[in-house]
Parts: structure tokens; C-alpha cells; sequence
């Protein structure tokens, strides 16, 4: 992983100053960072640490990360700041420094992985993000072999039955158990103080972001897409850039609100 450095990278503060009660979730890939070809390449801009810091006191501790990394791994790549966080498409969920929800590994899985470690091994440009609860297979190096990529982990999936969901996402396919999603993390975390009683606001990317759009929207709260693509989200921003931009913008105001996405 590698942090950018700024020209001139702006601290945190403490704020005051409520504002409109909202609780915020955000992706990590393609919404926080850009995509990168590999999952470790991807370069975190110095200022969005401190600048979620400044948020999240803002927002009275309600801000989480809802990814399909692995918390520790989240936790990596924004150190030494650590936040409520949903790893692994929902399977994995901590709240206030504890891991309070994990979903079990599928039995199958281990024999999963192993096949799609051959294929990988087989073709150049292929990798295997091995979560130990949950399966990737990335082809972002070799979008000659989505279809064949595609159709293996598809097989495999219907090999494992009811034990295992199918997520796809932008030159990856993930094997997640069944019961977890991003909507069913959000769902629970809403449940749950600082985030009961709030307004959700979910920005995300990807088609592995529609279930967290689903319930926000349900929820009666804000669903906002990075880029382009179908989508059941209410707004649109054009690029990870464009919300990095708002995020540093409220954190300096020490306030954010849903206005600042209604303008993208």
C-alpha cells in the first residue's frame, strides 16, 4: 500500500457545531482510493485519515467504513486511525474497537480457494485474495479471461450450495458466505448506537455496493454511486477525487451534511 503526500496536507481539529444528524458509510475501493491493478497498489491520499477523524467527532463517532476488504487490512491502510468497519461484504463487523459480528467460513471453502489458486497459477495476470472467511478472484491484468475467470467461480459456487453468495464486482468475482452483505451490516449497525436515530448515507461504486444502496434507500436515508453504471442509488458522483473533495471541505467546516452530495 502507499499513502500519497500533498502539497500541503491540512490537520485535524476538533469541532463543534452539530448539524444534520446523519450517520455515514463509506466504501473503500473506488470511493475512498482509486482502483489499482492490484489490491495492494491502491494509494491513499494523506488527508483522508485525519480528515474521517474530524468527521467522525462531528458526527458523534457515527461514520464506518463498509468494504470487501478485511478490517485489518482497512485498518492498515488509514493507521493510526481505526473505525467502525464492515470487512468482507458485511461478514466481519466491528464496532467501537470490537469485532461484534463475524460470519463462519463456509466448510467448502478451503477446497475453493484451492481451485481457484490452479487457475490462478495457470494464467499470468490472475491473483487470488485468499480473506479466510471469503474467496477473490481478480483479473484486472487479464480482462481476456473474464468470461473463463467468471465461469469457474460461478461453478464452484454452485458446487458449494446454499453456504455461499456469488458477489461480482468491477475484474472480480468473491466467494462470501451466504448470510452477509453490506445492506445487512449497515441494517445492523443502524441498530446500534452512535448510529440509531440517524439519517444513512452510503457512497459506494460497485454492484457489490447496490445491497448497501437497497437499504439505505429503504431506510429512507441517502444512497450516492461513484462513477458510472446502473444503480438503485439516488446520486451520482463522478469520481473518488470529487468525494475526497467534499470529505476534506466538511471536515474543515467541521459539519457535513446531506447537501454537500446533492450538489454532484
Amino acid at each position: 500500500m502507499e499513502l500519497i503526500e500533498p502539497e500541503s496536507a491540512s490537520e485535524s481539529r476538533d469541532f463543534t457545531g452539530a448539524g444534520e444528524k446523519i450517520a455515514l458509510f463509506l466504501d473503500f475501493d473506488g470511493t475512498l482510493v482509486e482502483i489499482a491493478p492490484l489490491p495492494d497498489e491502491v494509494r491513499l491520499d494523506r488527508r483522508v485519515g485525519p480528515a474521517l477523524e474530524a468527521l467522525r467527532a462531528s458526527l458523534g463517532g457515527a461514520l464506518a467504513l463498509v468494504s470487501g476488504r478485511p478490517v485489518p487490512v482497512l485498518d492498515a491502510f488509514l493507521d493510526p486511525h481505526r473505525f467502525d468497519a464492515a470487512g468482507l461484504h458485511g461478514a466481519q463487523v466491528r464496532l467501537d474497537g470490537v469485532i461484534r459480528a463475524q460470519a463462519e467460513a463456509p466448510e467448502a471453502l478451503r477446497e475453493a480457494t484451492r481451485d481457484l489458486v490452479r487457475f490462478a497459477n495457470s494464467h499470468v495476470g490472475v491473483i487470488v485474495e485468499d480473506k479466510r472467511i471469503s474467496a477473490a478472484l481478480h483479473w484486472r491484468l487479464a480482462p481476456q479471461l473474464q468470461d473463463e475467470a467468471l465461469a469457474l467461480v460461478r461453478t464452484i459456487a454452485a458446487r458449494m450450495g446454499p453456504s455461499v453468495r456469488l458477489q461480482e464486482g468491477k475484474s472480480v468475482a468473491e466467494l462470501v458466505p451466504a448470510g452477509a452483505s453490506k445492506g445487512g451490516a449497515i441494517s445492523w449497525l443502524m441498530n446500534e448506537p452512535p448510529y440509531a436515530g440517524r439519517k444513512p448515507v452510503f457512497i459506494g461504486d460497485d454492484i457489490t455496493d447496490e445491497a448497501g444502496f437497497k437499504t439505505v434507500n429503504a431506510l429512507g436515508g441517502l444512497s450516492v454511486r461513484i462513477g458510472p453504471g446502473e444503480t438503485c442509488a439516488a446520486r451520482r458522483l463522478a469520481s473518488p477525487t470529487a468525494l475526497r473533495s467534499i470529505l476534506l471541505s466538511a471536515a474543515e467546516a467541521g459539519s457535513l451534511t446531506t447537501d454537500a452530495f446533492l450538489q454532484g
